[in-house]
């Protein structure tokens, strides 16, 4: 397994994008984009830039993804497999909310199928027989008899109670990732620490992230707020977390985290400047698990992690060209490449 998925993931490596390829992309005459995607590895993009449908570019970057990690996991067996399994579900839990919000909407069977990733492989819902429910109490109690049953069941009780759109959202993320943590401890201790590493990146910074969100855009309570976030935590402890959450303003939260994140955060004033700068910040330290000798399963989230940033930015790319967008205003947009 070791030497099957570490050569894999040595080979994909190779097709991650440079900032270099990615500026040259946005300066690009249009008639040149087919041939720098196709030089790229991305050929099938190419269609995603001239289609009106921009879900049609969204389903294509879906597609590689998935296509890439159902090659990862050829060697996995047990937990590790497991993991890497659940790790791609995001996306239909993707289609799960797509499906909620859609029925709340009474949009009908074709408008809303209309908006689903086509997962192949990785499917696990009957989407034709999930439409057909009533009303969402009803979807929602078929989804509990699915493979997302951990994921929905509080979703659920949290919906009856508020009838909040906003609420059922982010109790259905906060389930899903909670499940991601419980799976990545079952295996941390055998990965060299370099799984742990990254979920710590991925999970403090979606809480930070999270939690200033809700308390400062929102204007949640301090006690919902907490309960939104994901306690099993990793530098943001569930302790530091009661502290954070009670604090009145984004400079105070940020002057209470641990060394290595406030450092990374010193200036920031705002959440999008928060969230960017983390992302940032995990790119960078996903491409030292990346480059250097280590467990395999975790060069493999790594690389996942960096080819779907790659990803975004070409989709931001395409999408900016094709609307017509200043060369200034699409840099910016990707961090300013």
């Amino acid at each position: 397994m070791h030497v099957y998925l570490d050569t894999r993931v040595s080979l994909f490596k190779s097709r991650l994008w440079s900032d270099a390829q990615l500026a040259g992309l946005i300066e690009a005459e249009d008639a040149a984009l087919p041939d720098l995607l196709d030089q790229g590895g991305l050929k099938r993009l190419a269609g995603g830039y001239v289609d009106d449908d921009p879900r049609s570019l969204e389903a294509r970057i879906v597609a590689i993804l998935l296509d890439e990690t159902r090659i990862l996991l050829r060697p996995l067996a047990g937990v590790a497999r497991q993991f890497l399994l659940y790790w791609i579900e995001r996306f239909e839990v993707s289609n799960v909310k797509s499906l909620i919000r859609a029925k709340m909407a009474g949009e009908g069977a074709g408008v809303t199928a209309a908006r689903l990733l086509d997962l192949g492989y990785f499917t696990h819902l009957d989407a034709d027989a999930l439409m057909r429910a009533e009303d969402v109490t009803e979807l929602m109690r078929r989804l509990e008899r699915t493979a997302y049953a951990e994921i929905v069941r509080n979703a659920r009780q949290a919906f009856e109670e508020s009838h909040d759109p906003f609420i059922l959202d982010a109790t259905l993320d906060r389930a899903y990732f909670d499940g991601l943590i419980r799976r990545a401890r079952a295996i941390e201790a055998s990965t060299d620490g370099g799984l742990r590493r990254l979920m710590a990146d991925l999970i403090d910074r979606t809480n930070l992230v999270w939690l200033l969100r809700y308390r400062f855009n929102y204007g949640l309570p301090p006690a919902q707020v907490y309960y939104l976030l994901l306690t099993p935590g990793y530098r943001l402890t569930p302790s530091l977390l009661r502290q954070l959450v009670g604090r009145d303003d984004i400079g105070s939260v940020l002057a209470g985290l641990p060394g290595d994140m406030a450092a990374a955060l010193a200036g920031a004033a705002t959440i999008p400047e928060v969230a960017a700068r983390l992302e940032r910040w995990s790119l960078d330290r996903a491409d030292t698990v990346l480059s250097r000798p280590g467990h395999p399963l975790a060069r493999a989230l790594a690389y996942l992690i960096r080819r779907e940033a790659d990803l975004r930015d070409l989709r931001g790319i395409l999408r900016g060209r094709r609307l017509g967008l200043a060369r200034d205003d699409i840099r910016q947009a990707t961090g300013g490449l």
